[in-house]
């Protein structure tokens, strides 16, 4: 296991964003809420999930986790 480490996220939803890793995680799972419609059951939610794997050629920080689009 090692320290935090500086990872961004390339390509799809969440380009861009700079995140601390720890031990350095083949794949980081970005959530975001959507909406549901008013007659949904209280306390139902719903999320998009996107995947964004280790590009194990950077080797130094700030790592680079690539969106997979094939996922999940």
């Amino acid at each position: 296991m090692t320290g935090w480490q500086i990872a961004v996220l390339d390509g799809g939803p969440a380009h861009g964003l700079r995140v601390k890793v720890s031990g350095k995680p083949r794949v980081i799972q970005v959530t975001y809420p959507c909406q549901v419609e008013a007659t949904s059951p209280d306390g139902v939610r719903a999320e998009a999930v996107h995947l964004y794997r280790r590009d194990y050629t950077i080797t130094d920080e700030p790592l680079r986790y690539g969106f997979d689009v094939a996922s999940p």
